[in-house]
């Protein structure tokens, strides 16, 4: 039986909430021009890196957000402070729209690399920035550079932190058990769906190394969409990795647009809601394991 043949719902578990099939978290990473260039000093003397950074919570999100409007679908913003300090506006219009903002560093920091000291301190100033700047208190994090150390989890787990949006390991959400008995939930996505590995192209820095094309713009837009159905198919929770500096210009919107097209059309059996409420739901379904 071939995926266009295959039974949409029969198969599917049923155990998301109210019946629905499957969980979508669409989730945006606003970097802004943090990251390396940032964090070894080199932006002040690479206008050209800043400005495409900038161009993400400046021009890049207000689209975004316009489009995700008009299709009613919610979604969680990972944002370095340092963002939220120079670009509050289009960060509180996150909120007013009702999408959840979370962790992801002050610079966008590789935490693999900071000491258990640092990467508190840089969580510490970040809910610092998130109470005075816009009045909340995030519950979620993504690391800024896709990998973490081994304390990270657990130190997370203690500052107050219910969900991380970070690992691979599944297509479904699970626990970092420690110890002490569950820890985070982890939302995993996957690098294959980050809009970088399709649509990025930067000289420098050269990220992705040894990118020297931009795919088609359709392609993208049915790789996305085919595997949002594969998911859905089989009753499974499904979350992006995309950059509005990166996805959400212009020509790139209808590749966005075919994407909520293809989650709103299945109606209530998806589950399109904050990676914040996937991982509430998922403790209040596992009392079993001891918190």
């Amino acid at each position: 039986m071939t995926a266009k043949t295959a039974p949409i719902s029969s198969s599917a578990p049923r155990f998301w909430p109210e019946g629905r099939q499957s969980a979508v978290a669409l989730a945006f990473d606003v970097d802004g021009p943090t990251g390396d260039a940032m964090l070894d000093g080199s932006l002040l003397s690479n206008p050209r890196y800043f400005t495409q950074g900038a161009y993400g919570p400046w021009r890049a999100l207000p689209r975004l957000l316009d489009l995700l409007g008009e299709y009613g679908l919610k979604a969680t913003f990972f944002v370095p402070t340092w963002v939220v300090e120079h670009w509050p506006l289009p960060c509180e219009r996150i909120l007013k729209d009702g999408h959840e903002i979370a962790y992801h560093g002050h610079y966008h920091e590789v935490f693999i690399d900071c000491s258990r000291q640092q990467q508190l301190d840089i969580m510490a100033r970040s809910r610092d920035i998130f109470r005075t700047r816009l009045g909340v208190t995030p519950v979620g994090f993504r690391t800024p550079s896709g990998d973490w150390s081994e304390e990270t989890a657990e130190l997370l787990h203690e500052f107050g932190v219910i969900y991380s949006s970070s690992m691979r390991g599944d297509d479904r959400p699970y626990f970092h058990k420690t110890p002490q008995g569950r820890g985070l939930v982890e939302i995993p996505g996957r690098w294959d769906i980050d809009d970088y590995t399709a649509l990025a192209y930067s000289e420098e820095p050269d990220f992705p190394i040894g990118l020297d094309r931009i795919s088609g713009y359709a392609d993208v837009q049915r790789n996305w969409c085919a595997e949002f159905e594969g998911y859905h198919r089989e009753g499974l929770c499904w979350t992006t990795i995309l950059h509005p500096k990166v996805c959400a210009k212009p020509g790139r919107l209808a590749i966005l647009e075919g994407l909520f097209r293809a989650i709103t059309a299945h109606g209530d059996s998806v589950w399109a809601t904050h990676c914040a409420e996937i991982a509430k739901w998922w403790i209040a379904q596992n009392p079993e394991i001891a918190a």
